[in-house]
């Protein structure tokens, strides 16, 4: 449903409920209706129009940014961007995130980096909460020991529901870069301790798929990787279930990037 029909659809539903809720009083009314409607219906009354007027002023302000989100014109809603943050001065969680958002879609690394520098200087706080999005910048133009070192002084300056994924880009990194023997144990960590299926069977997955090869002790590498899987399986049971928990973030830009292992660590934990 496009933006416009949306308002519209709601502002219907709130009007119809303001109605109903007035003017079934007076249908119904009786000796106690003066009573009710000046306690209980207009107080409701009241809320219901300030609700509307709330939403309707929201809908208005930010009209031609949830309109280029619903087009996905990432582009021009990077330009739209643009001259909030770096015009306007407006550096808010929201703003940086959807505009950093908007470079990687169209890959443009650079700008990402340019963001985090001048949000750094302005409000360092923007950048804590978006690391996953800035770090995934470095992974994305190749820059691995850069990655590792931005998700790994990160890690305990985000927010506690990010954790997880910081800690997992972290490992991912060192892996990109060649440190198997440091990936290695951070990975066997999270197979067999992430309340994280998706964290779990993808740390199980790159075990098995990557670093069993380069393991000092593959065996171990490869127990570690079976009892991540197991755990995976046991939790989501099929790959239709893994294919639902990743559709619950499946909108997060730091799963868009790794779709790919995503797609490959279902298939073979539930082959």
């Amino acid at each position: 449903m496009k933006i416009k029909h949306l308002i519209i659809a709601f502002s219907i539903i709130i009007i119809f409920i303001i109605l109903v809720t007035a003017l079934l009083p007076l249908m119904l009314s009786g000796p106690d209706f003066a009573v009710n409607f000046r306690y209980i219906t207009l107080p409701l009354l009241l809320f219901m129009a300030i609700l509307l007027i709330s939403l309707s002023i929201f809908f208005f302000l930010n009209y031609r940014l949830l309109s280029l989100l619903e087009r996905e014109d990432w582009p021009a809603l990077a330009y739209y961007l643009e001259q909030k943050v770096y015009t306007k001065n407006h550096y808010n969680a929201r703003n940086v995130r959807l505009l950093a958002s908007s470079y990687l879609v169209i890959s443009d690394y650079l700008s990402v980096l340019k963001l985090e520098g001048k949000a750094l200087l302005i409000k360092p706080s923007v950048i804590e909460k978006n690391a996953l999005i800035f770090g995934s910048a470095r992974v994305l133009s190749g820059k691995h020991d850069e990655a590792a070192a931005f998700f790994k002084s990160y890690m305990k300056k985000c927010g506690k529901s990010e954790r997880g994924w910081m800690r997992w880009f972290y490992s991912f990194s060192l892996l990109l870069g060649g440190d198997f023997a440091q990936a290695e144990p951070e990975f066997a960590e999270m197979a067999f301790s992430s309340g994280s299926a998706l964290i779990t069977g993808l740390s199980a997955y790159f075990l098995h798929n990557s670093l069993e090869k380069h393991s000092a002790n593959p065996e171990e590498c490869r127990q570690k990787a079976q009892k991540g899987k197991e755990r995976v399986v046991k939790a989501l049971v099929n790959l239709e279930g893994w294919r639902r928990e990743t559709g619950k973030s499946g909108t997060d830009i730091h799963i868009a990037i790794i779709r790919k292992y995503v797609e490959e660590a279902g298939i073979w934990l539930f082959s």
